[in-house]
């Protein structure tokens, strides 16, 4: 599934072409994607304005001149098609990012079209249809069951050591599980809390806890850890995100950032670390694949 770079590198994809633009019309191509579209979908969306495209955590947000925020979420194969009047892609030094392959397009998978002013066609394809787009009031999206337990953005001013420290003093649940916790902390997943965990040296078993005082203060690392946090989820955003099986950006490439990872997928590999001698390890936390190294992580 599409992680918060991967989110955010399509947000800025749609920006320029839907941002500050009128809803021409829609067209949806089915009755449902993952959840039935809201009623009279299309209708409300039609002549519109987009005042702003946002993200929260890993769904795109698009504020509307009538109050209310059309949400949507990729789910593991969605994307956006951004095509021209004349027929022509999206200009690829509008995409952050470096791409090395494209991928085949399905007609049949082409859920939803927006026609956008300007001759810009924005459709959505979605193979496996685990996508979806609601429709709520700006005043609800604080209240609403799809946001209002979502963590802290942690590409915010928020995340910090000391609040790192404050989400998981006393806890004994694994620190990787504790940073998948969408509750805790938005947006993180599989692939990036590996790399981060690498980077500062933590075990992903490592107790959450761990990593605040006694009196609940952050230790050193919770500041490094949250500093990590930042710099690789921004590497992977100005790298384009990371291509696993069928993520595309809005253009139909795909990222690189999956070139940098030191441990993420490389299971029997020896350790990036040049003074070490071991070899990258795999073991299953909660369902999920984690890869890290025994020797250089504590």
């Amino acid at each position: 599934m599409p992680e918060l770079p991967e989110v955010e590198t399509v947000r800025r994809g749609l920006q320029p072409v839907m941002e500050g633009k009128r809803i021409v019309s829609v067209k949806t191509n089915r009755r449902d994607l993952r959840f039935p579209f809201p009623d009279a979908f299309a209708s409300r969306l039609t002549g519109r304005t987009v005042i702003a495209m946002g993200r929260r955590a890993k769904y795109l947000m698009a504020d509307l001149d009538d109050g209310h925020v059309l949400i949507m979420h990729l789910g593991m194969t969605g994307r956006f098609i951004i095509e021209h009047s004349e027929g022509a892609s999206a200009a690829r030094e509008d995409i952050p990012g470096e791409f090395a392959q494209t991928v085949n397009r399905h007609l049949a998978h082409d859920h939803v079209v927006f026609d956008m002013e300007g001759g810009v066609r924005v459709t959505y394809n979605d193979v496996r249809r685990f996508g979806f787009m609601s429709l709520i009031a700006r005043s609800e999206v604080s209240t609403h069951p799809l946001t209002k337990a979502i963590g802290i953005e942690p590409l915010g001013n928020e995340l910090t050591g000391v609040t790192l420290a404050n989400l998981f003093a006393g806890k004994a649940t694994p620190l990787k599980s504790a940073l998948l916790d969408q509750r805790l902390v938005a947006g993180l997943g599989n692939i990036y809390v590996c790399e981060v965990l690498f980077r500062t040296g933590l075990s992903p078993l490592k107790p959450a806890g761990s990593i605040a005082k006694k009196d609940g203060s952050p230790k050193p690392i919770a500041e490094e850890l949250a500093d990590e946090i930042k710099v690789v989820l921004q590497e992977a955003i100005e790298a384009g995100g990371s291509t696993l099986r069928d993520f595309a950006h809005t253009d139909g490439s795909l990222g690189y950032f999956q070139h940098r990872f030191k441990v993420y997928d490389r299971e029997g590999e020896p350790c990036p670390n040049e003074c070490c001698s071991a070899v990258v390890e795999r073991l299953v936390q909660s369902g999920r694949s984690t890869f890290y190294c025994a020797r250089c992580q504590k």
